[in-house]
C-alpha cells in the first residue's frame, strides 16, 4: 500500500513538473522580451514569439487529448515532454525573431500534448477522495509558474543570457520524463477509433488563418486588403468545414453531442473569456511599468508576483473547497473580484503608485485562480474516463483561445490608441528634436533604456503618457470578456464534485 502510495507520489510530481515547464513558459519569456528584441531586432514580429507558441499549443491540445482517449495517455505525455524540450533547445539558437518564433512553435506542440494530458492522467493514477486537493495543487501550480516565470525570466536577462529562460526547461523536462516513463503504468484499455485526420487539419488551418489574419492586419497590409480578407475568408471556410466534419465524424477531436451537458459548455465558455481577460494584466502591466515608470525587466516582473500569489491562494482554496460547494458557488464570487480587479486597471494613469497597482494585482490573482482548478474539475464532471482526454483537452484549447486572440485583439487595441494618443500629443508641438526611426506605436521601443535616453524629458512624458492612457483604454476592453465570464458563471448548473460518485455514464456517449 505504502509503495503504491509512493508510486503515485512521484507519478503526480512529474506531472507537475511537466506543468509548470509548459505554463511557466509564456511568463518566462515575457519579460525578457525587452532584451530579446533588442538583440535580434525584429520590433514588428515580437508578438509572434508568444503567439506561435500559444496558437501550435491550442491547436495541438484538442488533437493529443483525442489521441490520448484512443491510444492512451502515457505515450503521448512523453512524446510531448520530447518535443517540448527540443523546442527549447531550439530556441536558444535563435539568431532572428522569425527563427525564434519557429522554434517556439515547436515547443507549442510539445505544451499541446502537456496540459490536457496531465490532468486526465491525474485522475487516471489518485483516488477519487484525492482529486479535489490535487486539482487545487494543479491550478496552484499553474499560479506558481506565473510567478516563477517573470522572476527567473527578469533574472535571467538581468543578469545572464535570455538563451537560458528555453535552456533551463532540460533538467525539468528530464525530470518529467524520468517519472512519467519508468513509474506510471496506465491500463491497455482503450477505445482505438479511426483518426479524424480531415478534422484535425481543417482544425489547424482555420486557427492559422485567423491567427496571420489578425497579426498582419493593419500592419504588412490593410485590414480591406485582399490578403487579409482572403484570410479571414480562409478561417471561415475551414472553421464550418471543421464543424461539417465533427459532426458526421465516427470520433471526433471536439463533440459538440459533449456541450449538451450544462455544466461543460458554461465551464468552457467561462474558460475563454476569463483567459482573454487574464492576459490583459499578465502583458501590459509589464509593459506599464517598464515603458511608463522606467522600471527594469526584473520590476516588471516583480510587479507580477502579487498577482499570481492571489492566483495560488484561489487556486487551492477552489480546489479543497469543490467536496463541500458547488463549481458554480465557487466561480461566482471569484469571477467577481476578477471584475472589480479588471474595472480598477482600467484607471491607471502615470502617476499611479506602485502600492495601489499591486492591490489591483491582488485582486486580479484572487479572481482568476480558481478557474485553473475549479473548472477543469466541472468541464470532465458529467463525463466517463474515455471521454475526460478530449473533454480536459476542449477547455484547456478555448482558454488558450481566448487568451491567443486577447493578445492579437488587445494588441490591436493598444497600438492603435497609443498612435492616436501620440499623434494628439505632438501635433503642432514643435517637438524636433525627437528621435527618428523610433517606432513609438510599439510600446516595446519604449523599453530599452538606451532609446530612452535619446528622448527629450518633455518628448518623454508626453509619450508615457500616452503610453499610459492606451494600456488603460485596453484594460477598459478587458473588462468585456471578465463581465461575459461572470455572467456565464451564473448559468452553471449546481453540481460539486463528489468522490463517491464519479459520474460515469451520465453524459450520453458519443
Amino acid at each position: 500500500m505504502k509503495k503504491a502510495q509512493n508510486k503515485t507520489g512521484v507519478i503526480v510530481a512529474g506531472l507537475l513538473l511537466a506543468i509548470l515547464m509548459a505554463s511557466m513558459d509564456n511568463t518566462i519569456v515575457a519579460t525578457a522580451m525587452g532584451t530579446i528584441v533588442g538583440e535580434l531586432g525584429g520590433l514588428d514580429k515580437f508578438v509572434w514569439v508568444t503567439s506561435a507558441y500559444m496558437v501550435a499549443e491550442m491547436a495541438g491540445m484538442p488533437i493529443f487529448g483525442k489521441l490520448s482517449d484512443m491510444y492512451g495517455r502515457k505515450r503521448f505525455f512523453v512524446f510531448g515532454i520530447l518535443v517540448f524540450m527540443l523546442g527549447s533547445v531550439l530556441c536558444g539558437t535563435a539568431e532572428s525573431i522569425v527563427q525564434l518564433s519557429i522554434y517556439r512553435a515547436i515547443q507549442g506542440i510539445g505544451g499541446g500534448a502537456l496540459v490536457p494530458i496531465a490532468f486526465t492522467i491525474m485522475l487516471d493514477a489518485v483516488a477519487p477522495e484525492n482529486r479535489g486537493k490535487l486539482g487545487g495543487l494543479f491550478g496552484a501550480v499553474f499560479g506558481m509558474s506565473s510567478i516563477f516565470g517573470p522572476l527567473l525570466g527578469a533574472y535571467i536577462t538581468d543578469y545572464m543570457n535570455w538563451k537560458w529562460i528555453f535552456y533551463i526547461n532540460l533538467p525539468l523536462g528530464l525530470l518529467a520524463f524520468v517519472m512519467i516513463a519508468f513509474f506510471y503504468k496506465e491500463s491497455h484499455i482503450h477505445s482505438k477509433q479511426p483518426i479524424d485526420w480531415l478534422g484535425a487539419i481543417s482544425l489547424v488551418g482555420a486557427i492559422i488563418c485567423l491567427m496571420f489574419a489578425m497579426e498582419l492586419g493593419g500592419k504588412q497590409y490593410a485590414w480591406d486588403s485582399a490578403q487579409i480578407i482572403g484570410l479571414f475568408a480562409g478561417f471561415a471556410l475551414l472553421a464550418a468545414l471543421f464543424v461539417f466534419i465533427e459532426t458526421r465524424a465516427e470520433e471526433p477531436i471536439i463533440s459538440f453531442s459533449m456541450f449538451k451537458s450544462r455544466l461543460y459548455a458554461t465551464s468552457n465558455i467561462i474558460g475563454m473569456l476569463s483567459g482573454a481577460a487574464f492576459i490583459t494584466a499578465s502583458v501590459y502591466i509589464p509593459i506599464f511599468i517598464q515603458g511608463v515608470l522606467g522600471g527594469s525587466a526584473t520590476s516588471s516582473g516583480l510587479v507580477l508576483l502579487p498577482m499570481m500569489l492571489g492566483s495560488v491562494v484561489t487556486a487551492t482554496l477552489g480546489g479543497f473547497l469543490m467536496n463541500k460547494l458547488s463549481y458554480r458557488s465557487i466561480m461566482i464570487p471569484t469571477l467577481l473580484i476578477l471584475v472589480v480587479g479588471i474595472g480598477l486597471l482600467s484607471t491607471i494613469t502615470a502617476d499611479l503608485s506602485r502600492l495601489t497597482i499591486t492591490f489591483y494585482m491582488i485582486l486580479i490573482g484572487l479572481g482568476i485562480g480558481a478557474s485553473f482548478s475549479v473548472l477543469s474539475n466541472a468541464a470532465i464532471h458529467s463525463f466517463s474516463s474515455r471521454q475526460r482526454g478530449s473533454a480536459s483537452a476542449t477547455l484547456n484549447f478555448l482558454r488558450s483561445l481566448g487568451m491567443t486572440l486577447g493578445i492579437t485583439i488587445f494588441g490591436i487595441l493598444q497600438s492603435h490608441s497609443l498612435t492616436r494618443n501620440l499623434t494628439e500629443a505632438f501635433a503642432g508641438s514643435g517637438e524636433g528634436n525627437v528621435p527618428q526611426g523610433i517606432n513609438f506605436s510599439d510600446p516595446h521601443a519604449l523599453l530599452d533604456p538606451a532609446t530612452r535616453n535619446q528622448i527629450p524629458p518633455q518628448a518623454l512624458d508626453r509619450i508615457t503618457d500616452g503610453l499610459s492612457s492606451s494600456i488603460a483604454v485596453t484594460f477598459a476592453w478587458g473588462l468585456l470578456p471578465a463581465i461575459l465570464a461572470f455572467a456565464a458563471a451564473l448559468f452553471m448548473s449546481k453540481e460539486k464534485l463528489n468522490p463517491t460518485d464519479e459520474a460515469e455514464g451520465l453524459a450520453a456517449s458519443h
